[in-house]
């Protein structure tokens, strides 16, 4: 009746697409719509303080923003489905696709490093807080994932560059785009900063996930066995508990492509976070605008991964598919 287990399939990615399709409509349609609430607009900003009418009014119909709104935001996305998204109205009025493709390398390679971070410290965490459960290892990663997620970003930054760049001068302030130095050198208290709060949600979700996979039947009978610990641990416990976590991993990459806008500014970092926040500043919508668009499509691709991934790694969600 449903059809094939690959027509299902293909029925359920059309689906989660189509989802994400109006997801982006509506969230560039928000954005597009405060932008025009807001009091002032691109020309007044273009334009400066003491700027006359005239002048503003024949900078706002060179910019084209004395067309009514709605028409405005239809052309955008029709012209964005094609891949252009039009020019900065500031400066240069440099075509937004160049100033997307050269912020989006810098912030994806932030965002995977601190990921990558993230899953590998916070896996570590949850694992060895189960294996020793209510003891001082199982206290101490608890601890130190209630700070990660409770101290936030713009508290942690000044910490941080307070203690290792300007107290014991290890790594520098903020990033320099001419690279004197290796570029990881100046990466590392922005992925630091970026990977805690994701960091500590994974420690605790492995914590939780190994503890209840600790009580099955099958790790007691691999147990009665003989069966090592390491491998118990690791190959039977984790291996069955690491589902959860996996698609965790997956939202909190999305979500660290998508804010890392305090971040990159606290530390100059030429990605698209600080160009979001450079184009609000400067009324410049359509760059304002292509980021949103751009950051929601690689969130939803990236849960596109995982929902791909998971039945590679758990055979029991495969089989329910089927």
């Amino acid at each position: 009746m449903g059809g094939s287990p690959p027509v299902k399939a293909l029925r359920q990615v059309f689906s989660r697409l189509l989802a994400g399709l109006l997801s982006l409509l509506f969230v560039s349609f928000v954005t597009f719509l405060v932008g025009e609430l807001a009091p002032g607009d691109a020309a007044m900003a273009r334009a400066g303080d003491k700027a006359t009418p005239e002048a503003i009014q024949r900078i706002r119909v060179e910019m084209g923003l004395d067309r009514p709104w709605p028409e405005r935001y239809v052309r955008f996305v029709a012209d964005a489905a094609r891949g252009d998204f039009g020019r900065s109205y500031q400066g240069t009025r440099e075509p937004v696709a160049d100033i997307v493709a050269r912020a989006l390398p810098l912030t994806a390679k932030v965002a995977t490093l601190a990921i990558l971070l993230a899953a590998a410290v916070g896996i570590v965490l949850g694992t060895l807080a189960a294996v020793y459960e209510h003891r001082f290892v199982d206290r101490a990663a608890l601890s130190l994932s209630t700070l990660g997620v409770t101290v936030p970003n713009f508290v942690l930054i000044p910490i941080l560059q307070y203690v290792f760049a300007l107290q014991l001068d290890y790594l520098p302030l903020d990033y320099d785009p001419r690279l004197p130095a290796p570029e990881i050198y100046y990466l590392v208290l922005p992925v630091v900063v970026m990977a805690a709060r994701p960091m500590a949600m994974l420690a605790r979700l492995t914590r939780a996930s190994m503890i209840e996979t600790l009580q099955q039947e099958f790790v007691k009978l691999a147990t009665a066995k003989g069966v090592p610990k390491w491998r118990l641990y690791t190959v039977h416990a984790l291996r069955n508990a690491i589902l959860p976590v996996v698609t965790a991993v997956g939202s909190s990459f999305g979500i660290l492509l998508t804010g890392s806008f305090i971040t990159e500014t606290a530390f100059s970092i030429p990605g698209l976070g600080r160009e979001a926040i450079n184009a609000i500043q400067r009324r410049d919508t359509p760059v304002l605008l292509a980021i949103v668009l751009v950051t929601g499509a690689l969130f939803i691709l990236v849960n596109l991964i995982v929902d791909a991934v998971t039945p590679l790694l758990d055979p029991r969600v495969r089989e329910s598919q089927l």
